[in-house]
């Protein structure tokens, strides 16, 4: 591949040697192709040569490096990303953070944490809850991936429809810039009106601005109780149209997850030891859940859910009594992505709407797959319009495929933007989305856009050729 970078050369690898250690810098081939994938479909992006540094003075010397050289780096967290976000397509420096893992300060006066990006976000959750405090924005990754990466994407999961996004939850960033300087975004403060917000700006930046050191998080009490139910209907679209119903009735509940009936037989046969089998009439369920401090309370916002329900033609409604229940059914919704992956070859697209056109995003998704003559698998966090499509390949043919799916995707697309969307809720545009922004964003905003880019790293060389 022509790229307008220096190619790493043995000098550089000796550079990095002093600054990081020598048994942290990896050239050999396994490791390149390891750190030269994620989780998106089968691309590989191997990098010239792999450092895992451990201290923000480390960062800021090895950008320093790269911006003097013209050499492209890559920041990556865990490596699940699902748009392509951490693929370092010019090869160059991959910087890993999975050193940076530690949780440095609990402030339980302020509620607040102080952690590096290498955190695992369920570690993150569980050790606040430790001292009676909560977490609440969890990924269906929560147990492998890294709070960086949910930085890099303001990551959302089942939580976001009561709590919010990663976004929410972030006071203060410590970050390196492309030029090697180290700045603080903002401050441990609950307000903030003093100049731009960069905090803000470096969230859902895909590591394209920066790279992030240290996160100080804001955190809530932790909730004493929650109750799930799981709510089955024989129509997919009934149940889409019972979720915007719930919220005008006054109830807002801390996950409303939607799996249409593929999803849920892949998942439940993928994640095995789950002991649950569906009716052959049912078409989808939601997976409703209510939390607080009064039970009494939340069994009255689940008379009230039921009755929704009802109303919408749901079949019985069951009630997940004890901790293992809980689990089980949570296992099957989380497992949901990767059951599909493992059956067939696939595209996934991460569309978000307002929740109350979600029964119109799934009909138009459902007509375009048709129209194309592709199948999809249907899924997501429905309290919050975000609706993941995962798009199968099945027998298509390989030209079919290749030639028809960019037509059904920037359909669906064209359809999230008529309805209020946008083309990504959760998952980012990184590398795989990046050709459909113009669907979203005029010229001019695109190329506004690209000017903040530049103003941060003229020289281009972070995450080059992402979300652009």
């Amino acid at each position: 591949m022509n790229t307008p970078y220096q190619t790493i050369t043995s000098q550089h690898i000796q550079l990095l040697k002093q600054i990081v250690g020598e048994q942290y810098v990896f050239i050999d081939d396994e490791i390149l192709k390891l750190y030269g994938q994620d989780h998106t479909e089968d691309f590989i992006y191997k990098p010239e040569v792999v450092v895992k540094a451990q201290t923000v003075e480390q960062i800021s010397e090895i950008m320093k490096l790269a911006n003097n050289f013209r050499i492209p780096v890559t920041a990556r967290g865990a490596g699940t990303g699902l748009s392509g976000g951490a693929l370092p397509i010019y090869g160059g420096i991959v910087i890993s953070m999975e050193r940076f893992n530690r949780i440095l300060q609990i402030d339980t006066r302020n509620l607040q944490a102080t952690v590096e990006p290498g955190v695992i976000n369920y570690i993150f959750q569980e050790e606040v809850k430790k001292e009676g405090l909560f977490y609440p924005p969890d990924p269906a990754s929560w147990g492998s991936c890294s709070l960086g990466g949910n930085i890099a994407h303001s990551s959302g999961g089942p939580k976001a429809v009561k709590y919010g996004t990663t976004r929410d939850y972030v006071l203060n960033l410590e970050v390196v810039l492309p030029n090697g300087e180290i700045i603080w975004t903002g401050a441990n403060t609950l307000k903030y009106s003093t100049g731009y917000n960069f905090t803000h700006l470096m969230i859902g930046s895909e590591g394209t601005l920066g790279i992030v050191t240290k996160i100080v998080f804001k955190l809530i009490p932790l909730p004493k109780h929650d109750v799930l139910m799981l709510i089955p209907f024989t129509s997919a679209e009934k149940a889409c149209e019972a979720v915007g119903a719930t919220f005008r009735a006054g109830v807002t509940p801390s996950a409303m997850e939607f799996m249409e009936r593929d999803a849920i037989d892949w998942s439940i046969k993928y994640a095995g030891e789950v002991n649950f089998s569906i009716k052959p009439e049912w078409q989808a369920l939601l997976l409703v859940e209510v939390d607080g401090n009064n039970l009494e309370l939340l069994y009255q916002d689940c008379e009230t859910i039921s009755d929704i329900m009802t109303q919408h033609g749901c079949d019985e409604i069951l009630m997940a009594d004890t901790t293992e229940q809980k689990s089980s059914l949570w296992k099957i919704r989380r497992k949901v992505g990767e059951a599909v992956k493992s059956n067939s070859v696939y595209k996934e697209e991460d569309t978000v709407v307002p929740r109350a056109e979600l029964p119109t995003l799934l009909k138009g998704v459902k007509e375009i797959g048709a129209k194309y003559g592709f199948k999809s698998v249907c899924y997501g966090h429905a309290g919050d319009g975000n609706l993941h499509v995962n798009i199968i390949k099945g027998d298509l043919p390989n030209d079919v495929w290749e030639r028809e799916l960019p037509k059904g995707i920037t359909e669906i697309f064209t359809l999230c933007r008529k309805l209020g969307g946008t083309i990504s809720g959760e998952h980012g545009i990184g590398l795989v989305q990046k050709n459909y922004m113009p669907i979203i964003f005029p010229e001019y905003q695109l190329e506004l856009m690209r000017n903040v880019k530049k103003v941060f790293d003229p020289n281009l060389i972070l995450n080059p050729s992402k979300i652009f």
